[in-house]
C-alpha cells in the first residue's frame, strides 16, 4: 500500500529478476530497455540524467538541457528552449538567441572555413577567406545570399521592388513580389502579373548521374486567369500518368489521367472519385464529414463524429464517438500493430508483434494511474502513478 501511495517502477528480465522500487515522480533510477544505457528522473518532469554507451543528456526542463556525444564529436546546450541554443558538430556549430540573433560557422565542400552572423530577418553576412563565399544584405535595401532561405542564390534591391532567386538550373526574377515574376531555366519558361494572369510552361527533359543512369524530369504546362477563379495544369507530361486539371475555385475542380478521375462541386465539399490505380469509387460529401469508398483497394463508411470505419489490405481505421473511441491495426508481414485509445491518452493500448518470429512489444497506459511499457526481449516495466 505504501508504495501505492509513493509511485512504483518495477524491472523485470526473463533471464534474469531485478526489481527495483521508487519514489514515484520523486525519485526514479532505472535501466533503459532499447539499449544499454541507464536513466534517472527526479522531481517529476523537471530532471533526468540519461546515460548510454557512447552520449548522454542532463536536462532541468524547461531551464536547461545539454547533450554530448564524444563519439562523433557532437554537442548541445539549450537554456530556456527556444530562447538560447547552441550546436556543435565536428567542425561546424551555431549559437541563437530566439533565431532572431544567430552565429555560426564550419567548413564548406572546398574545405574553406565560413563564419556567419544573422540579425533575422535585416541582416545576413558571411565571411570565408574564398571571398567567392562571401555575401551581406541588408534588408529590404540590397544584398547577396547563397544557400539561405532555402535557395542556392539571392539578389535584391529594395525589396519587394526587385529580387533574383535561384535554385538548381531555374531562375525567378521578382518584380513588386509576389505580384509580377519572369521564371527561366532548362526547359522552363513562365511569367505571371498576379492574380490576373500567367503561365508557365516546361518541357520534358533528362539529366544523366554519374553511373550513366537517364532520368526522365516530367513536363508541365499551367496557367491561370483571375486566380483562382480559372485554373489549368498539365503535369506529369512524358510520363505513363499524366495528368491534367482544371478549377473555378470554388464552384469546381476536375482531374483526369489514365490512373485517376476526380470531380468536386463546391470544392472541396462535394467530391467523386474514380481510384483505377487503386481500385476503389469514393463518394465525399460534404467532405471530410461524411465519406463512403467501395473498392478492392479500400472501403470506408464514415459518418463524422458519430461513427467511421475504414480498411483495406494493409490497414483498419475505425472510431465511434470520436474521440470516446479509436482503433487502428497495421499488417504488414512481419510487422503487425494495433493500437486501441480512449478519450485520446486517457486510456491508451499498443500491441505489436513479430508474425515471423512471434515476438512481441507494447505499452498501455491509464492516465495518470498507471503505465506499462513491454520490449521484445522481455524487458518490462510498470509505474504507478503515471
Amino acid at each position: 500500500m505504501l508504495s501505492l501511495l509513493c509511485g512504483a517502477t518495477i524491472f523485470a528480465d526473463e533471464a534474469e529478476t531485478n526489481s527495483t522500487v521508487s519514489a514515484g515522480f520523486f525519485f526514479d533510477h532505472f535501466k533503459l530497455t532499447l539499449e544499454d544505457g541507464e536513466r534517472t528522473e527526479a522531481a517529476g518532469p523537471f530532471y533526468y540524467f540519461d546515460q548510454r554507451e557512447d552520449e548522454n543528456t542532463i536536462a532541468f526542463p524547461p531551464f536547461f538541457s545539454n547533450y554530448k556525444n564524444d563519439i562523433v564529436e557532437s554537442s548541445e546546450y539549450d537554456i530556456l528552449y527556444p530562447l538560447l541554443t547552441y550546436e556543435h558538430y565536428n567542425d561546424e556549430w551555431r549559437w541563437q538567441f530566439f533565431q532572431l540573433i544567430a552565429f555560426a560557422g564550419g567548413r564548406q565542400p572546398d574545405d574553406f572555413k565560413t563564419h556567419q552572423f544573422t540579425l533575422f530577418p535585416f541582416y545576413f553576412q558571411q565571411r570565408s577567406l574564398d571571398t567567392n563565399l562571401n555575401y551581406t544584405a541588408v534588408v529590404p535595401f540590397y544584398g547577396r545570399l547563397q544557400n539561405r532561405l532555402f535557395r542556392d542564390k539571392i539578389f535584391f534591391v529594395m525589396f519587394p521592388i526587385y529580387g533574383q532567386s535561384q535554385k538548381k538550373d531555374i531562375v525567378t526574377d521578382n518584380y513588386f513580389y509576389p505580384f509580377v515574376h519572369v521564371r527561366n531555366g532548362i526547359g522552363l519558361h513562365g511569367w505571371q502579373v498576379w492574380p490576373v494572369v500567367g503561365r508557365e510552361h516546361k518541357d520534358v527533359t533528362s539529366d544523366t548521374n554519374g553511373f550513366g543512369d537517364v532520368s526522365l524530369n516530367p513536363g508541365h504546362d499551367s496557367s491561370f486567369l483571375f486566380w483562382p477563379f480559372w485554373l489549368k495544369n498539365n503535369a506529369g507530361i512524358g510520363t505513363e500518368d499524366p495528368e491534367n486539371f482544371c478549377a473555378s475555385i470554388p464552384f469546381f475542380a476536375k482531374l483526369r489521367s489514365p490512373l485517376r478521375n476526380t470531380t468536386s462541386v463546391f470544392w472541396p465539399f462535394f467530391t467523386w472519385v474514380d481510384e483505377r490505380g487503386k481500385k476503389y469509387h469514393e463518394w465525399e460529401g460534404p467532405w471530410p464529414f461524411v465519406i463512403f469508398a467501395r473498392g478492392e483497394g479500400k472501403t470506408t463508411s464514415r459518418v463524422w463524429p458519430i461513427f467511421s470505419q475504414s480498411h483495406n489490405a494493409t490497414q483498419e481505421s475505425d472510431s465511434y464517438i470520436w474521440p470516446l473511441y479509436r482503433y487502428k491495426h497495421f499488417h504488414s508481414d512481419p510487422f503487425d500493430q494495433k493500437r486501441t485509445s480512449i478519450l485520446f491518452y486517457l486510456f491508451a493500448n499498443v500491441a505489436e508483434k513479430n508474425t515471423e518470429t512471434g515476438a512481441h512489444k507494447g505499452w498501455q497506459s491509464l492516465w495518470p494511474i498507471y503505465f506499462w511499457h513491454r520490449e521484445f526481449n522481455g524487458n518490462e516495466r510498470l509505474q504507478i502513478f503515471a
